[in-house]
C-alpha cells in the first residue's frame, strides 16, 4: 500500500513538473512568433519610410518639371496633385481586397512553422 501511495505522489509530481513545463513552452513559442512579427513589421515599416521619402522627393521634382513646362509652378503641383487623386480613388475601389491581403499576412506571419 505504501508503495503504491508514493508512486501517485511520484506520478502526481511528474505530472506538475510537465504542465509547468507546457507554460513555459508555450511562452516561448508566443515570443518567438511575437518576434518574428515585430521584426517583419519593422523592417517593412523602414522600407516604407525609405521608399515614401524616395517618392516625396521625386514628386516634388515631377511637380517642377510640370510647373516648368506649364508656364507656372503651381500648375505642376495641381498636376501631380490630380494625379494622386486618381490614385486615392484607385485605391479604395482595392480597399477590401486589400484589407484581405493584409489580414492573411499576418495570420501566416503567426501561424507561419519554423523549419
Amino acid at each position: 500500500m505504501k508503495d503504491k501511495v508514493i508512486l501517485v505522489e511520484m506520478l502526481l509530481e511528474k505530472l506538475e513538473e510537465f504542465g509547468k513545463t507546457n507554460i513555459k513552452l508555450y511562452k516561448l513559442r508566443a515570443i518567438d512568433r511575437s518576434t518574428d512579427i515585430v521584426a517583419a513589421v519593422a523592417t517593412k515599416l523602414v522600407v516604407f519610410t525609405i521608399i515614401t521619402l524616395f517618392l516625396l522627393l521625386v514628386t516634388i521634382g515631377f511637380s517642377l518639371y510640370l510647373g516648368d513646362i506649364l508656364g507656372k509652378m503651381y500648375y505642376g503641383f495641381f498636376a501631380v496633385a490630380g494625379i494622386y487623386v486618381v490614385i486615392f480613388i484607385f485605391f479604395i475601389a482595392l480597399k477590401k481586397p486589400l484589407e484581405e491581403f493584409f489580414n492573411n499576412y499576418l495570420i501566416r506571419q503567426i501561424f507561419k512553422q519554423k523549419k
